[in-house]
Parts: C-alpha cells; structure tokens; sequence
C-alpha cells in the first residue's frame, strides 16, 4: 500500500485525511516491529541452545502480534467497505425507484400533452367554423 506519510509533505501536515494519518501511523508501526523482530537474526548468538529455542518462541510471538495486528486493521477497512457497499445498493435502490417515477411522470406530461394538442386542435376547427358562417352572414 502506497501512503503518503506527512513528515515527506512539508506543511501538509495537518491537511492529510485522519484515515490517512492511521493507516500511516499503522504501517510505521508495523515497520518497525518488523524490523525490530528481526533483528535478532542478525545478531550472532553465544550459545546454539539460545539460537534455536529462543527464537522460535520470539518469531511465534511476532507471527501473532504481527497477525492481530493485521487483523484489526483490515476488520477496520472491512467493516467501512461493507457499509460503503450497503450505502450503495441503497443509493442504487433509490436511483431505480427514481428513473421509474421519473419516466412515469414523462408518459403522463405526454398524455396530458397530446390531450392539450387535441384540444386545441378541436378549438381552432371550431374557432374557424364560427368564422366562416359569421362571414356567410355579413355577406348575405
């Protein structure tokens, strides 16, 4: 995972996401824990009874720190994930329900538009009889 850690960013420190500052703060932590863990591995041991018992207990212990670790961070990241992906499918619920009365309000504004249409259509024919007989009568 790629972070941006904000002592790189000269003045940006308080501008960063919180999330951000965690993840970073994390992954620093788990770094160090990593490289302090192993550190053992490098140094020469006195005996061969300390390098082969000692160490195994030392790395099982770090397996499991490094795994709870691990565990509650991405339980974290999971559970957001899982609401985001709740929050979705609502959000896409509503999208639906919204385009179907969305195209329901259309075809009724085209019904009521086409009846308009027929009605002035049937004004203006009427309108126009009218004046052709008031006309035959001036005329007459």
């Amino acid at each position: 995972m790629n972070v941006i850690r904000p002592d790189k960013i000269e003045g940006t420190e308080t501008e960063l996401d919180p999330d951000l500052a965690a993840v970073s703060e994390v992954e620093a932590g788990i770094r160090d824990f990593v490289r302090n863990d192993i550190a053992y591995l490098r140094r020469p041991n006195a005996t061969a009874a300390a390098a082969t018992a000692e160490p195994a207990i030392d790395a099982d212990a770090a397996v499991n720190s490094v795994t709870s670790l691990i565990q509650r961070v991405a339980g974290t990241s999971l559970s957001e994930i899982e609401n985001l992906i709740g929050e979705l499918e609502s959000l896409r619920e509503l999208l639906h329900a919204e385009g179907q009365r969305v195209q329901r309000e259309i075809a009724s504004y085209a019904q009521l538009s086409q009846a308009a249409m027929k009605s002035t259509r049937a004004i203006a024919e009427n309108v126009t009889q009218w004046k052709r007989a008031a006309d035959g009568l001036r005329n007459s």
